[in-house]
């Protein structure tokens, strides 16, 4: 027999229905915040009612191993659109990779191979999952339909853009007029992005600013191929990197990898500019405006050292990761190593016979730099020690015997063993 449903019951359901609002409210602000570009701005009144939810696309071209801090703004917004009710649908750009995307590029792209799209797409999945909800996220890759495309097709699609429009793209502009080459090809890759809009039927589509001709080329084409949607588009600023000026890029060496371990991102964090701090807590974290300003206030009346804040951002970002324990471990390693001048407790270890040797071909061998030009560089910037003494001499040989702490910038080491 069901039992009656009591006042009790009610004042107890109205207070659970209260509570849900107030959190779909908190992540919506969140949500707002840091956003560059909504267009139309109407689409954000669906986001927060969430009463239908919304296909919302991403995409990201396996061109490189490992996805970054810079990556990472798009994908918080995606996880918060998620906790909101709605759905994401990851692109994995594994037929536009081949091509490579021409945004903000000089020069056109070197192709890759298929084998080299078909291994990073994978470690793309399994990055992007360590911040997204697998139950609300649909995978695809675009070569399902691209690759399926019939010469008819492609000509098609084509027809569906001008020359003289795809010219007024910002980096096709320089290069036209700088003189600089631009292949056929190139002019593809945006409609070919857009196109997989049409395919996926998408509500909105989420990228960097960079990304914005490409994302309303999505919603032209929907226009153009009258396939009952038209997606709004939502842009994030892009991230500068460790230098503070450029974009994070692995290829830059300016960047916080999202598989990095707590050690590294804790210390990587420790290095960016000041100038970033506030930038950083905005676009990455989960903490308040409030306290943002709060921040803001105090490092503009010099009530706060910065080292102290970024080790609040290190202890916060890698907590995202790896839990808090491991946001405070990592910062309790990084004040013994950088403060007590301790050395780190998971130092590599190598023994190796004695002998003369290069110390530049040294750190390209044991992989403490990726090339002989980039060890000359960080010797002279006076970033490579051996046993605390800088070496600073690209020509420098190294005699050693006995045990012997190799240091190159602020991360890494490497402990030597010396045989006879």
């Amino acid at each position: 027999m069901l039992r009656s449903i009591t006042k009790k019951d009610l004042n107890w359901n109205a207070r659970v229905f209260r509570c849900k609002l107030h959190r779909m409210s908190s992540l919506f602000e969140l949500f707002k915040r840091g956003l560059e570009q909504v267009v139309p701005e109407t689409i954000l009144e669906r986001v927060a009612s969430a009463s239908k939810p919304l296909n919302v696309k991403w995409g990201a071209d396996p061109s490189a191993a490992d996805l970054h801090l810079g990556h990472y703004v798009a994908l918080h917004k995606l996880r918060l659109l998620q906790e909101m009710g709605h759905r994401v649908q990851f692109v994995v750009g594994d037929f536009t990779a081949r091509i490579g995307d021409p945004t903000g590029k000089s020069e056109t792209r070197k192709a890759l191979t298929e084998e080299a799209v078909k291994g990073f797409a994978k470690t793309y999945q399994e990055q992007v999952f360590r911040v997204l909800d697998r139950d609300k996220t649909t995978v695809v890759y675009n070569s399902e339909w691209l690759g399926r495309l019939s010469s008819s097709e492609m000509i098609q699609l084509s027809a569906r853009y001008t020359v003289a429009r795809m010219l007024e793209r910002d980096d096709f502009h320089k290069r036209f007029h700088g003189n600089q080459p631009i292949s056929i090809h190139e002019f593809m890759y945006p409609l070919l992005q857009g196109y997989d809009s049409v395919v996926l039927k998408s509500d909105v589509e989420f990228g960097g600013t960079d990304q914005t001709f490409n994302l309303l080329m999505g919603r032209h084409l929907q226009r153009e191929y009258a396939c009952g949607v038209e997606q709004a588009i939502m842009t994030v600023p892009i991230l500068e990197g460790l230098d503070g000026v450029q974009k994070m890029s692995k290829s830059l060496g300016n960047y916080i990898g999202l598989t990095e371990d707590p050690k590294t991102m804790f210390g990587k964090t420790m290095s960016i500019p000041d100038s970033c701090l506030i930038r950083y807590f905005t676009l990455l974290t989960n903490v308040s405006d409030a306290e943002i300003a709060a921040m803001k206030a105090d490092l503009a009346a010099d009530r706060v050292n910065p080292r102290d804040l970024k080790m609040i951002l290190g202890r916060t970002i890698v907590g995202i990761f790896y839990g808090d324990a491991a946001g405070q471990a990592a910062q309790q390693e990084f004040i013994d190593v950088f403060s007590k001048k301790e050395l780190p407790t998971d130092i590599p270890e190598e023994t190796v016979l004695g002998a003369a040797f290069s110390v530049a071909a040294f750190l390209v061998e044991r992989q403490l730099a990726p090339s002989k030009k980039e060890a000359q560089r960080l010797m002279a910037q006076g970033a490579v020690t051996i046993d605390g003494e800088k070496v600073d001499d690209f020509r420098s040989e190294f005699t050693p015997t006995g045990e012997h702490v190799v240091k190159v910038g602020k991360h890494k080491y490497l402990k030597l063993i010396v045989k006879g």
